[in-house]
C-alpha cells in the first residue's frame, strides 16, 4: 500500500492521501485533497488505523458520493468511468473458469435483473441470489417468493444452479449460499455480478463473516472488506479478495449501470429517497375518505383518476371495475396523490418539486424533463379472487392490481375481464407487467403453485433461504 503525506497535520487541516485497491473501492490509485476527520468520527465509523481516500471516507460516513457518468461525482476528484467502461472491465470473465454469483434486488426484481448475463458469464455456472428480502412486507412466505422467482427466471430462459433468498442485514440465507459457493467453487475464482446498488458489497461482507467461522483466509479478508454505500456507482473496478484457504478469490465487481432505472434520471442528492430502509408497507387505493374526490371514487371506483407516485410516476386509470384496488409498494419517501385525469397535467406542473418529490426543490424541478414516457396497458385476467398482475417500474417498486377488493360484493361473471391503464415515467425508465409477487399474508394465501411435469422437476432449480 502506498501512503504519502507531509508532516503529521493538526486536527481540522487538509492532507494529501493516495489510495490503492487494498483498502477500499477506488480501484486505481487516486490522489486528492481530503478533509482530516476527527478522532471521534473515525472511531464512530470504525476507521481507526486505516487509510482511506477522501471519497471512500465520505461514502463510509453516509454521504452520497458518486463517480459514474450521469450521477454527479466527487467534487474533490473527477468522473472516473462511464457505464460502458464498467461493462468492458467485466468482459474477460466469460473467457475464464469462474463461478458466477448473480445478485438481484428483490424490491426491484425486473429493474435490477441484469439482462444478457451470459454475455458476461459465458458458459460458467451461475448461482442466483435475491438480496434485501428483509424489506418484503410482514407476513411474506419466502417459499412462495422462491417459487415465484424460479418461475420468473425460467421464463427468462436463464439456467442457474440454484436460487437463494438472502438479507445481508439480518443474515437470512447467508449460511446456505456461503456453503454452496464453497461447494461449487472447485478451485475457480468467484465473481459477484449484478446491476448497480443491488447490495454486492454488503453481500460479500456477510459471506466473509459467515465463512470466517471455518476459513482463516476469510477471517483475514474481513480486514479488507469493501465499503458499503447506498449510492449507485460506489465500486469503481473489480476488487480482488483472497477469501479461500484452498485457493481462489472473490471479486467484488462494479455494478452495471442500467439506463432504464429511476436512479439514472434523478439528481444524486435525491438517490436516498429511492432506497427503502425498512419493511415495505403497501399503500392501497381507493382509501376510505369523506372528501369529494373519494366520494366520487366510492361510486365509480378509480375510473377517470390519475395517481401520482411522488414526482416519478403517474398512473391514469382509464377503465376498471369499480371494485378494483391498486396497492403501491416502494420507498416511504414517495407519497401517493390522486387527482382527476383532466386536472393531472396542471397539478403536476404546479406541485412537482413541492408535493410531488423527487425531484426535490424548485431548482431541480425546473431542470426536470418531466414524465415523458407513456405506456398504454391492457391487462386481461381470469380470476376475480386473485391479483391480476403487478406493474413494476424500474428502480422504484411495483403496483399490484387486484380486480376486486376482498370483502365486497361478488363481481358478476359477465363483467368484462379487462383493465386499462396509462403509465407515465421519465424517459428512459422502463415499465414491466408480471405475475403478482405473493407478498404479505394474503399473498401467501392466494398464491398458486404450478403443477410441474416430471421433466420440469428434474431440471428446475431449487430455492433456499
Amino acid at each position: 500500500m502506498n501512503f504519502a503525506s507531509a508532516t503529521t497535520p493538526k486536527a481540522n487541516t487538509w492532507i494529501l492521501t493516495e489510495q490503492s485497491t487494498a483498502t477500499s473501492k477506488c480501484w486505481r490509485q487516486v490522489q486528492e485533497s481530503a478533509y482530516r476527520a476527527s478522532f471521534s468520527q473515525k472511531k464512530k465509523h470504525r476507521q481507526l488505523n486505516t487509510v482511506l481516500c477522501g471519497r471512500c471516507r465520505l461514502l463510509s460516513h453516509g454521504h452520497m458520493i458518486t463517480a459514474v457518468h450521469g450521477h454527479g461525482g466527487y467534487p474533490g476528484g473527477k468522473q472516473f468511468v462511464t457505464a460502458e467502461e464498467l461493462r468492458e472491465k467485466l468482459s474477460h470473465v466469460r473467457h475464464e473458469k469462474a463461478l458466477i454469483v448473480k445478485l438481484v434486488d428483490i424490491v426491484d426484481f425486473n429493474g435490477s435483473f441484469l439482462a444478457r448475463i451470459r454475455d458476461l458469464a459465458g458458459a460458467n455456472p451461475i448461482i442466483l441470489v435475491l438480496t434485501k428480502v428483509d424489506l418484503l412486507p410482514k407476513g411474506t412466505d419466502l417459499n412462495c417468493i422462491g417459487d415465484w422467482v424460479v418461475e420468473a427466471t425460467m421464463k427468462k430462459k436463464l439456467n442457474v444452479l440454484s436460487v437463494h433468498l438472502t438479507s445481508s442485514k439480518s443474515m437470512i440465507g447467508i449460511a446456505g449460499v456461503s456453503s454452496e459457493i464453497q461447494r461449487e467453487k472447485k478451485g475457480r475464482d468467484v465473481y459477484i455480478l449484478g446491476s448497480a446498488n443491488v447490495g454486492k458489497s454488503a453481500f460479500i461482507n456477510a459471506v466473509l463473516k459467515m465463512m470466517a467461522e471455518k476459513d482463516p483466509m476469510a477471517a483475514a479478508a474481513q480486514k479488507y472488506k469493501p465499503i458499503q454505500s447506498a449510492v449507485p456507482g460506489t465500486t469503481l473496478g473489480p476488487i480482488q479478495i483472497e477469501a479461500f484457504f484452498g485457493g481462489g478469490k472473490i471479486y467484488d465487481t462494479p455494478g452495471v449501470h442500467l439506463h432504464h432505472r429511476q436512479a439514472a434520471v434523478v439528481h444524486a442528492e435525491d438517490l436516498p429517497a429511492l432506497a427503502p430502509q425498512s419493511r415495505l408497507r403497501g399503500i392501497s387505493l381507493p382509501l376510505a375518505s369523506d372528501t369529494k374526490t373519494f366520494r366520487s371514487i366510492a361510486h365509480n371506483g378509480l375510473n377517470g383518476f390519475s395517481i401520482f407516485w411522488g414526482g416519478l410516476a403517474r398512473v391514469d386509470v382509464l377503465k376498471v371495475h369499480p371494485q378494483t384496488c391498486l396497492t403501491f409498494y416502494g420507498p416511504k419517501a414517495l407519497q401517493v396523490h390522486v387527482v382527476p385525469i383532466d386536472e393531472a397535467d396542471e397539478f403536476y406542473e404546479e406541485q412537482v418539486g413541492i408535493l410531488l418529490t423527487p425531484p426535490t426543490g424548485k431548482q431541480r424541478a425546473n431542470d426536470w424533463p418531466g414524465l415523458e414516457g407513456r405506456r398504454q396497458l391492457k391487462i386481461e385476467f381470469e380470476d376475480w379472487e386473485r391479483p391480476a398482475c403487478d406493474i413494476a417500474i424500474s428502480g422504484l417498486g411495483w403496483i399490484t392490481i387486484e380486480p376486486a377488493r376482498k370483502g365486497l360484493e361478488p363481481v358478476p361473471e359477465e363483467t368484462a375481464k379487462e383493465l386499462h391503464f396509462a403509465v407515465w415515467v421519465p424517459k428512459p425508465v422502463e415499465i414491466f407487467t408480471r405475475p403478482a409477487m405473493p407478498v404479505g399474508k394474503s399473498g401467501a394465501e392466494l398464491y398458486e403453485y404450478r403443477e410441474l411435469t416430471e421433466k420440469e422437476q428434474e431440471v428446475r432449480p431449487k430455492w433456499y433461504f
